[in-house]
């Protein structure tokens, strides 16, 4: 039976690839945004997900018109993939980013709750883990990073991010559903890849992004395998590729650039520093798009 998906954020840098991977495995989906998505088969439901009276009337509508032949009504959403945010800092000012990232999420997690949706996955942040967008050069309390790790952004997005965790685990525990929360990494689309020579010459730059990446292709199969996978409750996964963007193998580099930051575990070959470890082992995520075939 094909799963129908509400897709928020689906025009985004993540979402334009995301969705157009998730429609060729067989996904119905709506993207609800403020711009319309290049997609064949997707309408683009022009949605504010700051307002909750949209959420809740966007998650309980027609696809398209095709719906309207049915005579019963808009039929039921399986899941709702929420990737609606303001991207960053430094576009708007801080309270915006932080009132419309939070806001957006609770409104969508609390419609979908509501309506009897049982599955949300949200995009978290690299960024909760405190050293993206922090003031001055900031240390990892210790490396690989994995989902245990005591998060502390210091920024208005970042915390953001934080906050929306923290309200997806009340609303799972609230009414037995399952959220998942995707702690994505730097997204890097496919005409990107000519970037990684400048991030080989100079691997300091890449400090902010643990020297880690997710490929926005990987991105839409770890979010296939979200919707695959039920019954996990509140999850977080780290949503990023399997290895370091150096040319060093990741210890050796560490311990040569960073030797001030202590490894919790052994890190083997060119293992990424951000760990995809919990999703390769739960999901089964297996990465396509190793940035070494590009470069």
């Amino acid at each position: 039976m094909t799963q129908r998906i509400v897709f928020t954020g689906g025009s985004g840098k993540a979402g334009k690839h995301v969705v157009p991977w998730l429609k060729a495995k067989g996904y119905d989906i709506l993207n609800l945004d403020l711009k319309p998505l290049d997609c064949a088969g997707v309408n683009t439901l022009i949605t504010d997900v700051t307002d909750s009276g949209q959420v809740f009337n966007a998650l309980s509508m027609h696809f398209g018109f095709e719906g309207y032949e049915t005579g019963k009504g808009p039929a039921k959403v399986d899941a709702v993939v929420h990737f609606a945010a303001v991207p960053r800092v430094l576009i708007n000012p801080d309270n915006t980013t932080y009132q419309a990232n939070v806001m957006s999420t609770y409104n969508v997690i609390e419609a979908a709750a509501k309506l009897g949706i049982r599955k949300v996955i949200i995009a978290s942040s690299e960024t909760t883990y405190g050293v993206c967008f922090a003031e001055g050069d900031k240390d990892y309390h210790h490396f690989p990073l994995e989902e245990d790790y005591d998060i502390d952004p210091m920024d208005s997005y970042g915390l953001s991010k934080l906050i929306n965790e923290k309200t997806a685990k009340a609303f799972a525990m609230r009414y037995g559903i399952d959220v998942y929360a995707l702690r994505i990494g730097n997204v890097i689309e496919p005409h990107e890849y000519p970037m990684f020579k400048g991030f080989i010459e100079k691997p300091m730059t890449r400090k902010r992004n643990a020297w880690s990446y997710i490929d926005a292709r990987d991105l839409g199969q770890i979010v296939h395998l979200c919707l695959q996978k039920n019954g996990l409750g509140f999850q977080v996964f780290n949503a990023v590729n399997d290895t370091i963007t150096t040319k060093e193998p990741t210890a050796e580099f560490l311990k040569k650039y960073v030797p001030q930051i202590p490894l919790k575990r052994e890190m083997k070959g060119n293992e990424a520093p951000l760990s995809n470890r919990k999703i390769r082992e739960i999901l089964g995520f297996k990465e396509e798009h190793d940035w070494r075939k590009y470069i």
